[in-house]
């Protein structure tokens, strides 16, 4: 998509790479890289807790129950079942399953991975409509079939048959936010050239008055057109930042327990309003999830194109199964990602990347391309190894990353505070 056909563009940010400022494990093992990093105070030693579960943060309601499940001598890949159905049966989490922000025809279409590691099996399904539980889906691809991946018609089909309900995915919320967007946005889709192009230039920054009062009109008719279609008040400014800013939602858990067995699995709406059929890392194997019952387990929230390219949990896991620590070898993944845009941070701002990363021996660490969102809230992790908590990343670049397609910096305070529903 050439930068022309946007109404509105993004500003460049300044960017450094970071000292690594904390890890998860305060003991790198000895053939880790040779950086040293500083411990927060929920560090763990490079031998951590059993039984241990990470997730997304958007995990952290379900995460209680599924490890009390773990704990008990459930199966690690149900566990981390447990914890993803949770956002999937979610209204209100636009991210992820029920409710999910829809493609640009206003169909949501959801992808999902998992592996058992106990058994070393896999199971994938990509581009489903009408299903809501595609996790589950993913395990009776797994369980029921000779292959590894369904998509489309075919895995509702199979879904379908396995006794899955087809159900309408788009909730009165989401459908309104949707049609806000094509009110809004009808030209700033998802179509070509995209970041990877090597046409492509970052937008310029608007600075003069004239782009300042334009933004203020096209906020102020987006307001217009929200109350027009009858979005609630008290969510209005919310609906008017996923125009501006299409969320890139995910969740991810891997789960470890006590005799060392692991899994792990990742679920997804996608991009919001992306073309349909689209499938970004979240139903690839060794992209968006990948599990290793010799060494550890890894899955990825953020840009699905990027992560896809470096096959982002696989080389996570292989990296430890080298020697790497896990916050090395996760910083390892997200420098691939630098490498593929030559450290051009004019490009790398609009995209990120959060890695979850569990080794064997329970040591994890979750790590980042930025420090956080455009509102200023930091990348987390959620982990329970007996006591549930959450952590900042480690993050490779200081500052926020800035959502892509491109928007304006000066976004008004009030499209920033947006505490009731998940990213």
């Amino acid at each position: 998509m050439s930068v022309s056909r946007r109404g509105f563009l993004g500003t460049a940010i300044a960017a450094s790479i970071t000292a690594h400022l904390s890890a998860q494990e305060s003991n790198p093992s000895p053939s880790s890289s040779e950086h040293q990093h500083q411990t927060d105070s929920n560090a763990h030693s490079a031998s951590g807790k059993k039984p241990i579960m990470i997730c997304a943060g958007n995990g952290v309601k379900y995460i209680d129950e599924a490890f009390a499940f773990l704990k008990a001598g459930g199966d690690t890949l149900d566990a981390a079942l447990r914890v993803v159905k949770g956002p999937e049966d979610d209204p209100n989490d636009d991210s992820v399953g029920y409710g999910g922000l829809p493609n640009e025809e206003g169909i949501v279409e959801l992808d999902a991975c998992c592996m058992h590691g106990p058994t070393r099996r896999a199971g994938s399904v990509g581009g489903v409509r009408n299903i809501k539980n595609v996790s589950l889906v993913s395990k009776a691809v797994m369980e029921h079939t000779g292959h590894v991946m369904l998509v489309g018609e075919g895995a509702e089909r199979f879904a379908v048959a396995l006794g899955f309900p087809r159900e309408n995915l788009l909730t009165e919320r989401s459908r309104k936010i949707w049609l806000l967007w094509k009110e809004a946005h009808s030209l700033d889709d998802w179509w070509g050239p995209g970041l990877a192009d090597p046409h492509w230039t970052a937008p310029a920054t608007p600075t003069n008055s004239p782009q300042s009062q334009l933004w203020d009109e096209r906020r102020q008719q987006l307001e217009q057109h929200a109350a027009l279609i009858g979005i609630e008040p008290e969510f209005r400014q919310a609906a008017i930042r996923r125009v501006l800013v299409p969320p890139t939602g995910t969740i991810h858990c891997s789960a470890l327990n006590e005799k060392g067995e692991m899994s792990g699995c990742t679920t997804t709406s996608g991009l919001a309003f992306k073309l349909p059929g689209r499938c970004g890392d979240s139903p690839i194997i060794g992209a968006g999830c990948y599990t290793d019952q010799d060494v550890g387990s890894a899955g990825a929230t953020g840009s699905g194109e990027e992560n896809i390219k470096v096959a982002g949990a696989h080389t996570i896991v292989e990296n430890m199964r080298h020697g790497m620590s896990p916050l090395d070898a996760g910083m390892d993944a997200l420098k691939r990602i630098v490498r593929n845009y030559n450290n051009d941070t004019n490009k790398l701002k609009f995209m990120d990347m959060t890695y979850y990363v569990l080794r064997k021996d329970g040591a994890y660490a979750g790590v980042s391309l930025w420090e956080g969102y455009s509102d200023g809230e930091k990348h987390k992790i959620v982990v329970h190894d007996g006591m549930k908590r959450s952590e900042t990343t480690v993050a490779l670049f200081k500052g926020s990353s800035h959502e892509f397609p491109p928007f304006p910096v000066a976004m008004p305070k009030e499209l920033t505070e947006d505490s009731v529903y998940v990213k």
